[in-house]
């Protein structure tokens, strides 16, 4: 396996190489907003999440509770990670992949102009990263495989700092959306490497790799568009 997990992550950093060079070439000299995989899924969903949100929305289901109720069952997944049936958590977190989106579309269809549910969607979701990780890394340390607890706890690092490195810049008004790591390209790794548990070192490589230099792309990002406007 080790052949093979060394190509991938050459393959990996190949990748984040050539994506630091296309996306930190926008600033705000060109005005052109770089487009994340989220962006493009959900403009390609949308379609489907609104009618789902309108139809909640008239059950008088509330977004927060949507919200809540995914956090929920990533914990449940966690702790079936944490047991070491890592197939079942990832379908576990699988299924509960809807909640992420539905949250969303209700607070559309009821016209939602309040900014709490953004701010309790975004603190949910790193409970939700680090529920995971530290279902991981219990595994790993039951098993004794202390470099594979330190690439989980890694990644759970890079995870909160893409998130947060995003926040600190909205604090200086710099959107940042930026990375080739955002929250669904992990979200999507991780339920590959729980359901193929052949992959599940590749996948925290790419993880441990990919979202700390996306955290360090962000900074980079913020410091020339600052530097930009004189700041």
């Amino acid at each position: 396996m080790f052949p093979f997990q060394l190509c991938c992550f050459a393959l990996c950093f190949g990748t984040l190489v050539r994506g630091f060079h296309r996306n930190t070439m926008t600033d705000e000299k060109t005005q052109a907003k770089p487009v994340v995989l989220t962006d493009r899924v959900r403009g390609i969903t949308k379609a489907v999440l609104d009618p789902a949100g309108m139809f909640l929305h008239r059950l008088g289901i509330h977004p927060d509770v949507i919200t809540t109720a995914g956090l929920i069952v990533v914990a449940i997944a966690a702790v079936v990670i944490a047991q070491g049936r890592l197939q079942l958590g990832g379908i576990i977190l699988l299924l509960g992949l809807p909640f992420d989106a539905l949250d969303g579309a209700v607070a559309r269809a009821m016209q939602r102009t309040g900014k709490f549910g953004a701010v309790l969607d975004s603190v949910l979701d790193r409970y939700a990263d680090g529920f995971i990780f530290a279902g991981l890394s219990y595994y790993f340390a039951v098993l004794d495989q202390f470099e594979m607890m330190l690439l989980a706890m890694a990644a759970l690092l890079g995870s909160l700092l893409v998130s947060y490195v995003r926040a600190r810049a909205d604090g200086v008004q710099v959107e940042t959306k930026i990375g080739l790591f955002t929250r669904l390209e992990r979200i999507v790794v991780i339920l590959i490497m729980l359901l193929v548990p052949d992959l599940l070192t590749v996948g925290l490589i790419v993880l441990a790799v990919g979202t700390n230099f996306t955290a360090l792309q962000r900074i980079w990002f913020v410091y020339r568009t600052l530097k930009n406007r004189g700041g």
